[in-house]
C-alpha cells in the first residue's frame, strides 16, 4: 500500500492548545509551576460520555493545558511544533484555529496574541514546508458581542496565504449559547472574505446543524457528522458545497460513537459530501492527522483511490490560493499514479522473492495506531 505519510493533504481542523505535544506540555508546566492532571500526560486517549458531565471533564483538561501557555515564546513553540508534526505526516496546508482571548492576558491583549500567532505561522511555514494559515474562533461560552470584536480583529488580517487569517469559527459546547445571536459576527467575517467555519453536528444532531446553516451560512462545518442522520439535510449540505471537517478520534473520545467503525465516514463520502479529515485535539485524543487516514484505510476499508479523494477534498475545502490548490491537487494525482508497492515483487536476502509469514510482518495498526510512523509526541 502507498505510504499515507507521503499523501499530500490539507489539515483544516486543529485547535491551537489541542495541537500540543505531551513533552511540550510537561516542559511548560514545569516552567510555569502548573500541576497537571495525570490524564493529560498518561498517553491514554480521552474517553468521556457524550453528555454535559463528559464535556465538563474534557473542558477541564483542555483548560489545564491552556493554563500552561503563558508567553509569546510558548505560543510560538506551539505553532512551530504543530507545523513540524503536520509536515511529517504529509500535510501541506494547515489552517490552525485559535481563540486569542485565552492568551491575551500574557502578551498584552487580543491583538498582540493574534499577531504573534500569525508571525509564528509565517516562520513555521518557511521552516517546515507546510503553509500555515489561521482561523480566529469565538467561543459559545462568551457573549456574542465578544465574537463581533474577534470578527473585526480577524478581518484586519484577512488573506489566503501563510501567516494570514483565512476563516472565522465558533467553538466550544454546542449545547451552549444561541446560535442566531452569533450571526452578526459571522456577517462581519464574511464581508472581509473570511470563510465561515463554525462547529456543529457533533454533540447535537440534525436540528442543530440546520440552526447553524441558517444562522451562520458555513463554508465548512467543524465536525458535521450528525448531519448524516437526516438524508435531506445531508443532500442540502452537498448541494450547498458545505464541507465537513470530520474528526473520528474526537467523535470517539467525546462519546458520540462507541468506536471508530461507527463514525459514518463512508456514508458521508458516498452521499457526495466534501469531507476533510482532521485531528481536532491530538493532545487529548492521542491521535494526529495521519492516524485519521490510517483509520479510513484500516477500519473503513478505503482504497488508495478513495484516500486520494479524501486528500483532494481537504485541499478543495481549504482557503489556499488558486495556484497552491492546483499544485497540491497535481501532487495528490502523482501520489496515486505512483506504483503501488503491493504490486511489486519483494526480494529475499539473496535476491529471490521473499516469503514472509505472519510472524515476519509488522503488527497490524489499530484504529489510531502509529505503528507505521513514529509518534510526534
Amino acid at each position: 500500500m502507498r505510504d499515507l505519510a507521503k499523501l499530500p493533504k490539507a489539515h483544516l481542523h486543529l485547535h491551537f492548545t489541542g495541537s500540543m505535544r505531551v513533552p511540550t506540555l510537561r516542559d511548560l508546566a514545569a516552567e510555569h509551576g502548573v500541576r497537571l492532571p495525570g490524564a493529560l500526560t498518561d498517553g491514554d486517549p480521552l474517553r468521556v460520555p457524550a453528555d454535559e458531565r463528559g464535556w465538563f471533564r474534557f473542558q477541564r483538561l483542555y483548560d489545564a493545558a491552556r493554563a500552561c501557555v503563558r508567553s509569546e515564546a510558548d505560543m510560538r513553540r506551539l505553532v512551530d511544533e504543530a507545523a513540524a508534526d503536520d509536515a511529517a505526516e504529509g500535510s501541506r496546508r494547515l489552517e490552525i484555529q485559535v481563540d486569542p482571548t485565552s492568551y491575551a492576558p500574557f502578551v498584552g491583549g487580543i491583538t498582540p496574541a493574534v499577531e504573534i500567532v500569525l508571525d509564528a505561522a509565517r516562520a513555521a511555514s518557511a521552516a517546515h514546508g507546510v503553509e500555515v494559515a489561521v482561523i480566529v474562533a469565538a467561543s459559545r461560552m462568551r457573549h456574542p458581542l465578544d465574537a463581533r470584536t474577534l470578527a473585526r480583529l480577524a478581518a484586519r488580517y484577512a488573506g489566503d496565504g501563510a501567516g494570514e487569517v483565512v476563516g472565522f469559527g465558533l467553538s466550544n459546547d454546542e449545547r451552549r449559547g444561541d446560535t442566531a445571536e452569533f450571526g452578526a459576527a459571522f456577517r462581519i467575517a464574511r464581508r472581509a472574505g473570511l470563510a465561515s467555519v463554525p462547529h456543529g453536528g457533533e454533540l447535537l444532531g440534525p436540528s442543530h446543524v440546520r440552526d447553524v446553516v441558517e444562522a451562520l451560512h458555513p463554508d465548512r462545518l467543524g465536525h458535521g457528522v450528525r448531519a448524516g442522520e437526516d438524508p435531506a439535510l445531508l443532500a442540502e449540505l452537498v448541494e450547498r458545497e458545505v464541507a465537513l471537517e470530520v474528526c473520528p478520534a474526537s467523535n470517539v473520545g467525546l462519546g458520540v460513537y462507541a468506536d471508530t467503525s461507527e463514525v459514518p465516514l463512508r456514508p458521508l463520502v458516498e452521499a457526495g459530501a466534501r469531507v476533510a479529515l482532521g485531528a481536532d485535539d491530538p493532545l487529548l485524543f492521542s491521535s494526529r492527522l495521519l492516524d485519521q487516514y490510517v483509520a479510513a484505510r484500516d477500519v473503513h476499508g478505503f482504497t488508495d483511490t478513495e484516500l486520494a479523494g479524501l486528500a483532494r477534498s481537504s485541499v478543495l475545502a481549504s482557503r489556499v490560493s488558486d495556484s497552491t490548490r492546483r499544485a497540491l491537487l497535481a501532487d495528490v494525482d502523482a501520489w496515486l499514479a505512483a506504483p503501488d508497492p503491493a504490486d511489486e515483487p519483494a526480494e529475499g536476502p539473496a535476491g529471490g522473492p521473499a516469503h514472509a509469514t505472519g510472524a515476519d510482518r509488522p503488527p497490524a495498526a489499530g484504529p489510531f495506531s502509529s505503528a507505521s510512523h513514529p509518534p510526534a509526541g
